[in-house]
């Protein structure tokens, strides 16, 4: 295993636990009510806001909460405001950012980014700087206990997945877009334990960092995460799997 797909799934692990203290229920409410507010709030017609409601009901977010969500952004109440921006930049090591954002003041938001880049060996770029690095990806978790890994791997991949991973204690598949939903549905038809499920972004090549780098950027990307307005960090670092396990 990359020390990337290490730091992958320790995000993962990372956000259940996260989902588990309800930390992260801000966030999701802000997905769904953009997902409403741009698409309309029926998730069948709307794939961001389906996508946005799976990952809220995976947290174990009463359905009350969804609804009343959706409902606040159709009618022009709160999320009417937010938009979504992406910042871009570097941290230590020449590591490419993204970070992906939803806010109702675009000043603040640059400025917080842009301090948590600077204070830990970053800088904000211009947009475009460091999009060209990644790709648009569907990720899907699937609990590996009581799982077969050939049947699971036959199901993902029958269904359009492009990559699968078995990592430590569940299985990354990785799938194009347009596929993502249909790899998700038949994964969860055969009966295996979708645990994470999400459109995210991947880095076409990673960049190895070690050492003082490897703490600095690790430090980085928690602050970025701590952030009221950040939906999602991604980065392309590479970090020996040994030395990550250390600093995580």
């Amino acid at each position: 295993m990359s020390g990337h797909s290490k730091w992958a799934q320790i995000k993962h692990k990372k956000a259940k636990v996260d989902a588990k203290k309800g930390r992260v229920f801000a966030r999701l409410i802000r997905e769904i009510q953009v997902a409403a507010r741009l698409g309309g709030g029926d998730p069948d017609l709307n794939p961001r806001l389906r996508l946005a409601i799976d990952k809220a009901r995976a947290a174990n977010m009463p359905m009350e909460n969804i609804e009343r969500a959706i409902k606040k952004a159709t009618g022009g109440g709160e999320g009417a405001n937010l938009e979504e921006v992406i910042y871009e930049g570097y941290g230590p090591g020449g590591v490419a950012f993204m970070v992906v954002t939803l806010t109702d003041n675009k000043n603040r938001t640059t400025g917080e980014v842009r301090h948590v880049l600077t204070k830990h060996g970053g800088n904000l770029g211009k947009s475009g700087i460091v999009a060209w690095q990644f790709e648009e990806k569907g990720v899907i978790y699937v609990d590996r206990e009581g799982a077969d890994e050939d049947s699971a791997f036959t199901v993902a991949v029958d269904a359009g997945a492009k990559d699968f991973n078995a990592l430590s204690d569940s299985f990354e598949i990785t799938t194009e877009v347009g596929d993502f939903g249909a790899v998700r549905d038949a994964l969860e038809r055969a009966g295996l334990v979708v645990s994470s499920a999400d459109i995210t972004h991947v880095p076409k090549s990673t960049v190895r960092v070690e050492g003082k780098d490897a703490e600095r950027v690790l430090k980085l990307a928690d602050a970025l995460e701590d952030l009221d307005d950040v939906q999602g960090v991604f980065a392309n670092f590479d970090i020996p799997e040994e030395i990550l396990e250390t600093l995580a």
